[in-house]
């Protein structure tokens, strides 16, 4: 439980809405919608990188 303190509040709903972009992406290749669900799937990465650049950002002005 301590561990989803440190993370904070706004990373762990970011980090859940990756986790359902991939499921959708999933489900929508998997049903034979190939093009969307890569389409889709690109977004998760895309997603972390920016929670990613956000906090080098943030660490970086400290």
């Amino acid at each position: 439980m301590d561990y989803f303190k440190k993370l904070g509040t706004a990373n762990l709903f970011m980090l859940m809405l990756c986790a359902v972009i991939i499921i959708v992406a999933e489900y929508l290749f998997l049903t034979g919608d190939e093009l969307h669900g890569i389409f889709v799937g690109l977004w998760a990465p895309t997603l972390l990188g920016v929670m990613i650049y956000l906090k080098l950002v943030d660490h970086g002005s400290k």
